[in-house]
């Protein structure tokens, strides 16, 4: 089994790239999000390498990170999710976007990736919303509080002041964001006005 690659860049195709190493080319199929961060032709290459071997046919899958990789792989724990959707959703969403997208329940986040339609959508963030938190990246320290607020279950000020910056614009992801960046200056008890009013200063900085 192949885990990484280090080499030189041969050639970027449109969903996959050719990597030389010592003389033998590997051809690595990539999310286009990974692929738009590689160098070009003759420069070097390290990738995080998924194998896959078939009765027909053996693939290479490649990644930036080993988070990414490991996304690629919970995501196709979940029923219609294969190898080509998973790197689709990793050519939309960034491993912290995702998670963050499964914790508040934002199908609509990962309707937007190519090949994932309404039921899939839900599938995903109703199948990973408990193993987010291990996924999330540098996202972690606020997942708890978004999987609160995807569920519903989150206190009224929250929950208002979540509902107030979103009514104004904000995507739900960056309200959730501000309102815990809330919670920490204001204080757990803080109510839902004051909440809101220093969400607005976080998202104004």
């Amino acid at each position: 089994m192949i885990g990484k690659l280090k080499g030189t860049i041969d050639e970027i195709g449109d969903d996959y790239v050719l990597i030389d190493v010592h003389g033998v080319c590997y051809v690595v199929f990539c999310a286009s999000r990974t692929l738009s961060r590689l160098g070009s032709p003759g420069e070097a290459v390290v990738l995080f390498i998924e194998t896959y071997v078939r009765e027909d046919q053996l693939k290479l899958f490649g990644f930036m990170t080993a988070l990414e990789r490991e996304w690629f792989n919970l995501l196709q724990s979940v029923q219609g999710v294969g190898a080509k959707v998973a790197l689709g959703v990793l050519s939309t969403l960034t491993p912290s976007e995702l998670a963050n997208a499964i914790a508040l329940q934002d199908k609509a986040s990962i309707s937007r990736a190519p090949g994932v339609g309404p039921k899939v959508a839900i599938r995903i963030v109703t199948e990973l919303k408990n193993k987010a938190p291990a996924f999330g990246g540098e996202a972690v320290s606020n997942l708890g509080l978004k999987q609160e607020i995807g569920e519903g279950v989150a206190s009224a000020p929250v929950s208002d002041a979540v509902s107030a910056l979103t009514n104004l614009g904000y995507s739900r992801d960056q309200a959730a964001n501000a309102v815990a960046a809330a919670l920490k200056n204001g204080g757990e008890d803080a109510d839902s006005a004051k909440l809101i009013r220093l969400g607005l200063k976080e998202l104004s900085q």
